[in-house]
C-alpha cells in the first residue's frame, strides 16, 4: 500500500504535505464543501523518469465553521483502504477569501510537486507504467477544535509518460537546391517502471519546417516510425531553414518536439 495525506497550512505561502495521515473517507458534511478543483489547468501532467513536475492547483472550499486546515489530493485506488496519492507536497501560495449567506469561501492557488522517484508513501515507492492513468481528487478539511470532513470529488487528472526524439538530424549541410535532405531521428518514451526511456515503436510522428526568418513551423509530412523507433525521411531541398520532428503524443504518453537542424540551402 502506498498512503500518505498532504497537509494544508491556512494562510500564505506555505510548503505542506509533510506530517499528517489521512483521515478514512465519509460522506461529506454540510457545513464543507470543495469545489473548482482544477489540476494542471485542466491539461495532462507529464512526467520523465527523474526531474521534478510542479503542477499548478486552485479550488474552493466552503464552510460554515472555522477550520484549521484544509487540502486537496490526487489519489489511485480505493480510498481509505489502498489508495496512494500523486504528490508528496504542495506549496500554497494563497487563498483569498469571502463570506456570503453564512459560509467563508476560500479560493485557493497552489502548486502541486511530483517526484516520480519519490511517490508518498514512505517506503521509497515510484512510479510505475501502469500509473499512467487518470487520477481522482479528494478534498479534507480539519475542524477547529476537533473534527473533520473527507469529500471525494468528481475531477479528475491524467498523467502522462514522457517522450522524447533523440538524434535528429538532417543532412547535407549545406545542401543544393533541389537535392535531397535526408532526415532522421528516434523517438522515445519514459519507461517509469524500469527508470528509463525506451524507444517507441510504430508512432506516427510529423516532419516540420521552419523557413529562415520565421517563428513558425509547418507539418510537411508524417512519417511512422519503425519497431525501434526509427525515424527516417527524405525531402527536397526549397529555402534555408529549420527541421524539427514533433510527435503529438497519445492518452498514455506526451507530446514533445526534437531540437531543430538548420540547413542551409545554396
Amino acid at each position: 500500500m502506498r498512503r500518505a495525506a498532504a497537509a494544508a497550512v491556512a494562510g500564505s505561502t506555505a510548503l505542506v504535505g509533510v506530517g499528517l495521515t489521512a483521515p478514512a473517507a465519509h460522506a461529506a458534511d454540510s457545513d464543507i464543501s470543495f469545489s473548482n478543483v482544477v489540476l494542471n489547468n485542466g491539461k495532462p501532467i507529464v512526467v520523465g523518469i527523474s526531474a521534478e513536475v510542479e503542477a499548478p492547483l486552485t479550488y474552493t472550499v466552503k464552510s460554515s465553521v472555522t477550520l484549521d486546515s484544509w487540502w486537496v489530493e490526487a489519489y489511485r485506488g480505493t480510498y481509505g483502504t489502498n489508495e496512494y496519492l500523486l504528490a508528496n507536497s504542495t506549496i500554497r501560495w494563497g487563498c483569498s477569501q469571502s463570506s456570503a449567506g453564512g459560509y467563508t469561501f476560500r479560493d485557493c492557488d497552489e502548486t502541486m510537486i511530483i517526484d516520480p522517484d519519490d511517490m508518498p508513501g514512505g517506503n521509497g515507492n515510484k512510479l510505475v507504467n501502469s500509473d499512467a492513468t487518470d487520477w481522482r481528487t479528494l478534498g479534507t478539511a480539519i475542524k477547529k477544535g476537533g473534527g473533520y470532513d473527507t469529500d471525494l470529488l468528481s475531477a479528475t487528472v491524467r498523467l502522462q509518460r514522457a517522450s522524447r526524439i533523440r538524434n535528429m538530424n538532417a543532412s547535407p549541410e549545406p545542401v543544393a537546391k533541389g537535392r535531397p535532405i535526408t532526415v532522421t531521428g528516434t523517438v522515445q518514451r519514459a519507461n517509469w517502471s524500469l527508470h528509463r526511456y525506451d524507444n517507441y515503436g510504430g508512432r506516427l510522428v510529423k516532419l516540420q519546417f521552419r523557413p529562415a526568418g520565421s517563428s513558425t513551423y509547418t507539418t510537411v509530412k508524417s512519417v511512422t516510425a519503425s519497431s525501434t523507433g526509427y525515424l527516417k525521411t527524405t525531402v527536397t531541398a526549397s529555402q534555408d531553414g529549420t527541421w524539427r520532428w514533433r510527435y503529438s503524443g497519445n492518452t498514455t504518453t506526451g507530446a514533445s518536439n526534437s531540437s531543430g537542424d538548420y540547413v542551409d540551402v545554396n
